[in-house]
């Protein structure tokens, strides 16, 4: 089988298992793979205030409870205790830099209705499970409209101009955009349709960022892609041990565009721009390697196979989180949901998230200092 058959069929795969989602400097920056181990957040980032855009690594409570996987057990187990719409069983990115921001969480936008309006001082979450930069086969709000969505609350006058000056936007893209593109028929019989298409996201991303930007908000952190290769339905074969260098390079090339366009923003900027990438592919990688150090050290606190998913139908009909018509559960959930890496066959667990989130926080250190 040729290169470019193998990846369409991984990424027609990755879309069935992401529906379960003025001056002249200019900081655009590249989270190198150092750890830094502080977890204690900095008094003076609680001025923050988040705004989220994006998909299923981000959203935190936007996806239709009558359909999506992230509002059934056991999804929520360790965080807050029951399916609270985050694709883990617990804490997802968004709440990570929440932390480190010294914010709350922000409210998700279809929410807003629901909670006190004291809430929402901590900004507002606009990503929405399975979605794209484009429209997917979710039936969920795209990230431009996201961003429509965003224009709307602050024409509501929701925030001010002074909130927006201390403002950070998370921005976040895990692929669903590839495999809707294949599913709709797009150009899968060469790897040059696909690279033509991730140059057609990335464009639209940064035009989304600009976007972004326009409307005040002062910071964006926007996600690199992480490594497709090392999902679980692509290192089932090698017993969860080893990534799949083929799909990796899908990842590969779509990091790089971005940051060859990111850099052309920079040049056409007069302005600062303040943009960190979060390099979700690195920061993965270190996790696998830091898990696996502590096994061969001895440290028993986390799984033999960090790549392996602790939650998982049983049988390929089913999938984390599925019920029979009768309420009987058919998945499977490992003995230690805390401890594992992957949560689903996508989604990192809240264990995940927290050994990427080390991966980046000296840098965001120094981002936000």
């Amino acid at each position: 089988m040729e290169k470019y058959q193998t990846i369409n069929i991984f990424l027609s795969c990755c879309l069935f298992l992401l529906h379960t989602n003025v001056s002249t400097e200019v900081h655009v920056e590249d989270l190198p793979k150092n750890h830094d181990d502080h977890d204690h957040v900095r008094h003076h980032h609680a001025k923050h205030k988040l705004f989220v855009f994006g998909d299923s690594y981000a959203d935190t409570g936007n996806s239709r409870k009558d359909t999506a996987a992230s509002w059934k057990p056991p999804y929520g187990i360790t965080f807050p205790g029951k399916p609270a719409g985050r694709f883990s069983n617990g804490r997802v990115l968004t709440d990570y830099l929440a932390s480190f921001l010294g914010i709350k969480s922000p409210v998700p936008y279809r929410q807003i209705k629901s909670v006190n309006t004291s809430e929402l001082k901590y900004g507002m979450n606009f990503a929405f499970g399975g979605t794209g930069v484009f429209n997917t086969m979710e039936k969920e709000p795209n990230m431009s409209t996201q961003i429509s969505f965003f224009e709307e609350i602050l024409e509501k006058n929701l925030y001010s101009k002074r909130d927006l000056n201390s403002s950070v936007a998370l921005v976040s893209v895990a692929g669903n955009d590839y495999g809707a593109y294949l599913a709709k028929g797009g150009n899968n019989n060469n790897m040059e349709g696909l690279q033509n298409f991730t140059t057609s996201i990335i464009d639209q991303l940064v035009e989304n960022m600009r976007r972004i930007l326009s409307l005040g908000v002062r910071k964006i952190a926007v996600t690199a892609l992480e490594p497709l290769g090392c999902l679980p339905p692509f290192t089932a074969s090698s017993s969860y041990k080893d990534c799949t260098q083929t799909f990796n390079s899908v990842s590969d090339f779509h990091n790089k565009i971005l940051q060859q366009k990111l850099q052309t923003l920079n040049n056409q900027s007069t302005e600062i721009l303040h943009i960190v990438v979060l390099d979700l592919q690195s920061s993965f990688i270190s996790a696998f390697k830091s898990i696996r150090t502590n096994i061969s050290t001895g440290n028993v606190s986390t799984l033999l196979s960090p790549m392996k998913p602790c939650c998982v139908g049983i049988s390929k009909e089913y999938s984390c989180g599925s019920f029979d018509e009768n309420g009987a559960k058919k998945y499977i959930l490992c003995k230690n949901p805390e401890l594992s890496f992957f949560w689903d066959m996508i989604h990192p667990s809240q264990n995940g998230w927290n050994a990427v989130f080390s991966a980046l926080r000296s840098s965001l250190h120094k981002f936000f200092k």
